[in-house]
């Protein structure tokens, strides 16, 4: 686990291995940005030019190492890029300093100590340095051998981000925990199927609850019989590996508001008797994401101290086919009442969800918002890096809009036709679980908000682009599983905390 360091100390005289400082393009001309000033004065004022001759652009995602000169105790450079530098009077976006910090960072696996001396002018910059940087060190190697693996940057010291200031701590101790939440839902995605099973997933749930003094209920296959939990229990069934529903709830006695929040917890998804292709199963181990982000809130929420109660629920499942199995034809009798006919297996994460929903609903939260790894069709709709939103409150979809682009999560409000509603019409059952393929997202939607409970907010975010990234790292965002949401999520609960939603 990486640590994070406040320091007042300069950009040429603290003592760190690397020395991280940042460059910009104005117009032809790379310039340094501000926090490296010392640094450029013992280049003789000539850092950028010796960057040019390396070949540096100031381009965003860039980084550039060099051998510190005399005068500066870290033995190394790294500048990175921060695209174009802004007009005078105005800063740098916060996003760019996130997506600069995690490029320095995931270039500096195995360093004991970097310093960051990069543009600061307000508290709020100290923080998204802090979550880049964070964010940027993560690396998965839980199942590699210790010699051999990679071992994270072990401190990140912000250097100009004022120690002593209340609104700088307050500012770092949120990213800390912002960050190492997110990094808690990453391994969690990253974890092979066959360690986090549903009740693997429960006991991690369990366990993270008692550390933090958060309530913890956990209902087995047995309890989920009884309850008839029949969405749940639907999907499960084929596996050897029963499913579970966890309820996981921060509570602060000055709460005025609640805010629920349901994930989709899929631990593998073969797609069941509806089985996945080859080429669409080998990355289903993330399915579960959604409960990942929802878990990674609740913690996170009850680390900063937010005076909003914030409920997580996660239905946890694994979809596989076998003789017991639910076939493609049968009615399930939801936890609702509603009896849903499936006409396709491999459409199971609504299933769960809509339980989930029902019994959230139950304890009439302020606002519910599900989390979900849902449709392949978001993916189609807005690609690999951006979720989708949609809810029964076109107000509450918009600040949710705004919250993500506020954090640096990208998303996209999306639609709730009524038309679409009727292809989901069954000659069997109350509804099922499939309707049109086109705008298949869209119907997933309706599907999910039959289940909340009247007169309740709520909104979905469908997760299924950004959730787990299969390409190269970008920014601090690493291969595999992302953290998709947390942030969103977190910053939605201090709204609510705020009394602004």
């Amino acid at each position: 686990m990486t640590a994070l360091t406040l320091s007042t100390a300069g950009a040429a005289t603290l003592r760190a291995d690397v020395l991280v400082v940042g460059v910009a393009k104005s117009g032809k001309t790379l310039v340094v940005a501000p926090g490296a000033e010392a640094v450029d004065k013992a280049f003789d004022g000539r850092l950028a030019a010796v960057l040019e001759t390396l070949g540096a652009s100031g381009a965003e995602g860039e980084a550039t190492k060099l051998p510190a000169p005399a005068g500066v105790k870290a033995p190394v450079v790294l500048a990175v890029g921060l695209g174009t530098a802004p007009e005078d009077g105005e800063s740098y976006g916060s996003e760019i300093l996130r997506r600069a910090a995690g490029t320095a960072a995931r270039g500096l696996t195995g360093v004991k100590k970097a310093a960051f001396a990069l543009p600061i002018a307000a508290a709020d910059d100290a923080a998204a340095i802090a979550e880049g940087a964070l964010l940027g060190a993560y690396v998965y190697t839980a199942y590699q051998d210790s010699a051999d693996a990679k071992k994270p940057l072990a401190e990140v010291a912000l250097l100009g981000a004022k120690p002593r200031d209340k609104a700088f701590k307050a500012a770092a101790e949120r990213a800390l925990a912002v960050a190492e939440e997110m990094n808690r839902a990453r391994d969690l995605v990253n974890m092979p199927p066959n360690e986090l099973t549903p009740a693997a997933f429960a006991a991690a749930a369990q366990a993270a609850g008692k550390e933090h003094g958060l309530k913890v209920q956990v209902l087995d296959e047995k309890a989920l019989a009884k309850g008839g939990y029949g969405g749940i229990l639907g999907v499960g069934n084929g596996s050897v590996n029963p499913p579970r529903l966890v309820r996981v709830a921060y509570t602060h006695p000055k709460a005025e508001r609640t805010l629920a929040l349901v994930g989709k917890g899929i631990t593998y998804d073969s797609g069941g008797i509806s089985l996945k292709p080859a080429g669409h199963n080998e990355t289903m181990k993330c399915d579960m994401a959604g409960a990942a982000a929802v878990l990674s809130t609740v913690v996170a929420a009850a680390r900063i101290g937010l005076e909003v109660n914030v409920t997580g629920w996660l239905a946890l499942a694994e979809n596989m086919p076998s003789g017991s199995a639910t076939r493609p034809g049968d009615v399930l009798n939801m936890y609702s009442g509603k009896t849903v006919e499936v006409l396709n297996t491999d459409a199971e994460g609504r299933l769960v969800l809509a339980d989930a929903l029902t019994k959230a609903s139950e304890e009439h939260p302020d606002a519910i918002v599900d989390v979900a790894t849902l449709t392949g069709a978001m993916v189609l709709a807005l690609g690999d890096r951006t979720f989708g939103i949609m809810a029964n409150d076109d107000d509450y979809r918009t600040a949710i809009h705004e919250i993500a682009e506020e954090v640096g999560e990208q998303s996209w409000p999306m639609p709730l036709p009524a038309d679409l509603r009727k292809t989901m019409d069954s000659p069997t059952a109350d509804m099922a679980n499939m309707g049109v393929r086109m705008g298949g997202g869209l119907v997933a939607g309706l599907f999910l908000q039959e289940f909340v409970g009247e007169g309740i907010t709520w909104a979905h975010l469908d997760i299924a682009g950004p959730a787990f990234h299969e390409g190269a790292p970008y920014g601090y965002t690493p291969k595999g599983g992302t953290g998709s949401s947390v942030r969103t999520l977190v910053k939605l609960a201090e709204r609510t905390a705020a009394g602004e939603l």
